[in-house]
């Protein structure tokens, strides 16, 4: 599995961090918390709940404080993506989720714990994505909580002040479980399909999980206020920013089929087929990996 989420408890732990570790499964847990502890974390307290129930992020909160007596960095990392048509749509709420995960899931956690890290001075991690403002079709939602996160954490940075320092990550194409075709369908349903990923990535290089992950929390050791990878999804930015028609012309021309076509015949997939760019363009792992439901 080569979630970033497991690699920034990883990088964390390769610097001798503490870390609690918190998602919904506990046996998952366990095993990551092992591996932490056997590539350097001194102590790691598993905390099983769900983000995107305050109660459970109270919980957690509480049981770090019980615990270590402080608490230095919080590093909001959840999130699910779908991937269908705004229009395709079968019911607009069985949506919900992506919004209670990327968004809430974040904002829960952050709000109980502002007041242990203004004791420490510490820092909040925010896991966004290139999405938040490069608005790429078929992920209208997730592009929409990605966006919802970017606003949220600046309008923090001026309510804190110096008090609690905000580094933003925004990843573009990262190995991931995303990047081997697993997002919400149109029917609101997980799913795997590889194909419908290959029209969506099409000809844009996935980075390597571990390399992501390294940059996010050097970044955060760093106090950086953003930190984008791979690099040069900045340039698509700067597009956005000086030329959002010629953006949106160029995602309607690659990633949107003709009227009464299918979904996968798109002219990015017809590229990527033609030039037989898969092998460099993705990591083996994505190719191969079958992703198992959580």
């Amino acid at each position: 599995m080569m979630s970033n989420k497991l690699h920034i408890a990883y990088q964390y732990a390769k610097k001798g961090a503490y870390l609690v570790l918190v998602a919904r499964r506990e046996q998952s847990l366990r095993e990551v918390a092992e591996r932490a502890k056997s590539i350097g974390s001194p102590d790691v307290l598993v905390a099983p709940a769900d983000v995107a129930k305050p109660e459970d992020c109270r919980q957690f909160i509480e049981d770090t404080i019980n615990h270590f007596g402080r608490l230095d960095h919080l590093v909001n990392n959840a999130g699910i993506a779908n991937l269908c048509m705004f229009e395709e749509a079968t019911e607009i709420t069985n949506f919900n989720p992506v919004m209670d995960i990327n968004f809430w899931g974040s904002v829960y956690p952050t709000h109980f714990a502002i007041q242990h890290l203004k004791k420490t001075g510490g820092r909040i991690v925010v896991n966004s994505s290139a999405a938040g403002w490069v608005a790429m079709p078929r992920m209208s939602f997730y592009n929409a909580t990605k966006a919802a996160l970017i606003a949220f954490y600046e309008t923090l940075r001026s309510e804190f002040g110096s008090e609690i320092g905000i580094t933003i990550a925004t990843p573009g194409w990262i190995e991931s479980e995303m990047t081997q075709g697993k997002f919400l369908s149109k029917e609101g349903v997980m799913q795997v399909e590889q194909d419908i990923r290959d029209v969506q990535v099409s000809l844009m290089p996935v980075m390597h999980t571990e390399e992501c992950a390294r940059s996010i929390v050097d970044a955060a050791c760093k106090r950086a206020r953003y930190v984008t990878e791979p690099s040069w999804f900045k340039v698509l930015y700067v597009l956005r920013v000086f030329a959002p028609e010629l953006m949106e012309w160029c995602f309607r021309v690659m990633y949107v089929a003709g009227p009464g076509r299918s979904n996968h015949d798109t002219l990015s997939k017809k590229i990527l087929d033609a030039a037989g760019a898969k092998r460099l363009l993705y990591p083996s792992s994505i190719q191969t990996d079958e992703v198992k439901e959580e």
